[in-house]
């Protein structure tokens, strides 16, 4: 299920949990756990997992790595890669998934970095920038969203929406 910008920031708080009985059944089948790895959304995606009842056979633990120091201190992302690239960047969302998964006893991951906004934007990375990281099963995968004329929780919004949309999707 990919859903469009508009239908991210459309997507209630019925449509979130069917997502997330989706995903809490497609890991459960595997016998897998979940763990998270968020900055810009600051726990909002773990929060919405843990709202589904049942949530503890299936969500492992989320990490919340807002500075740069928490991302290399909690996920072991190598200081220098975000010195290189910056947090908002597709390698340090990579390791930030992979370093969750590392990290925990889970199976699969989302990582989020980005600019929520107002401020902290630049012409490389606009206001609305969020890079991605999924590690399912080993495998890693990343994508950038730019959530462009949205305030700030409305990038947070969308960011969480793509991130669980986009999970379903690979846990397939």
């Amino acid at each position: 299920m990919t859903l469009s910008n508009q239908e991210l920031l459309a997507l209630d708080g019925q449509a979130l949990e069917a997502l997330l009985v989706q995903i809490s059944g497609r890991l459960l089948a595997r016998g897998w756990m979940l763990a998270t790895a968020e900055s810009c959304t600051g726990g909002l995606i773990a929060a919405a997992c843990t709202e589904l009842p049942g949530s503890s056979t299936w969500f492992e633990r989320g990490f919340v790595t807002y500075s740069n120091a928490a991302k290399t201190e909690l996920l072991g992302v190598p200081a220098p890669l975000i010195t290189a690239h910056g947090a908002v960047s597709e390698p340090v969302a990579r390791a930030m998934a992979e370093g969750a998964v590392a990290h925990s006893a889970a199976q699969a991951s989302i990582a989020v970095t980005g600019v929520a906004g107002p401020t902290g934007g630049s012409a490389d990375k606009p206001v609305g920038t969020v890079w991605f990281g999924w590690c399912v099963d080993g495998t890693t995968h990343s994508e950038r969203q730019c959530f462009a004329r949205l305030n700030r929780p409305g990038v947070r919004q969308a960011t969480l929406a793509h991130a669980l949309s986009r999970l379903a999707v690979l846990l397939g």
